[in-house]
């Protein structure tokens, strides 16, 4: 039987990127639902997905009373991982993952915008995260949010600008505050659908476009490794 996996999207230009070519070599069935689908919850439980990603965007955890929809997400969440069904959240996503099991999701007063080397924990180079250790590539960081670690969760990888970078909750839980499906090719996408955050920043748009081709192959290979094994481990066979 056909596995499959649902990504949940807050804009239309962050998606799974590079982990979308190693789910269609693994057959998976992909299917994307915005956020503030009607009846998210029941919608995710009628697909059944053997994997729930949930995706990066530009607002907070916090802002549920502007985007009442986080709120249904949180909950899904908070089932899911209770569960202890296969979750992956990338940057927002991971943010309301760290909310859903108790910890606190608030703005680090700093934008990290561009392509860094991650600093992983021994946990996290007893993990898959190995194969996105600083010594293999650089990742891509976007966010000005950070979070606490929850309670049971494993700290895997920092930055000197965020502690909490990435961390596992169990085997099958993983929460990622960087972007390591970004694709070097698709960075046009990032700099004109998040314009107003980069110039409010100060970053030099120029300059994350040359990252971008100096940086964006040996993360989408890595990338492709980290995943891969990492999906072996979450959705066994």
């Amino acid at each position: 039987m056909m596995k499959s996996v649902v990504a949940i999207q807050h804009v239309a230009f962050e998606n799974l990127g590079s982990f979308e070519a190693v789910l269609h070599d693994k057959e998976y069935a992909v299917h994307y639902l915005p956020a503030w689908s009607p009846g998210l919850a029941a919608q995710v439980q009628t697909l059944a997905p053997d994997l729930l990603v949930v995706l990066g965007g530009p607002i907070g955890v916090y802002e549920d009373d502007l985007y009442p929809f986080l709120r249904e997400e949180m909950a899904l969440l908070t089932q899911r991982l209770a569960a202890g069904q296969a979750t992956l959240g990338i940057c927002l996503g991971a943010q309301l993952m760290a909310a859903a099991l108790g910890g606190k999701v608030y703005s680090s007063g700093v934008k990290e915008i561009g392509w860094a080397p991650l600093e992983l924990s021994g946990a996290g180079r007893d993990s898959p995260l190995r194969y996105l250790s600083g010594e293999l590539a650089d990742v891509l960081h976007w966010h000005g949010d950070t979070f606490t670690l929850p309670q049971g969760a494993v700290h895997l990888a920092s930055t000197p600008v965020c502690q909490n970078q990435a961390f596992a909750y169990g085997p099958r839980a993983l929460g990622l505050q960087f972007h390591p499906e970004a694709q070097a090719e698709k960075i046009e996408h990032w700099l004109v659908g998040h314009a107003c955050e980069i110039a409010g920043a100060g970053i030099d748009v120029a300059a994350l476009r040359r990252d971008a081709q100096r940086h964006g192959a040996a993360l989408q290979e890595q990338a492709r490794h980290f995943f891969s094994a990492w999906l072996a481990q979450a959705v066994p066979a």
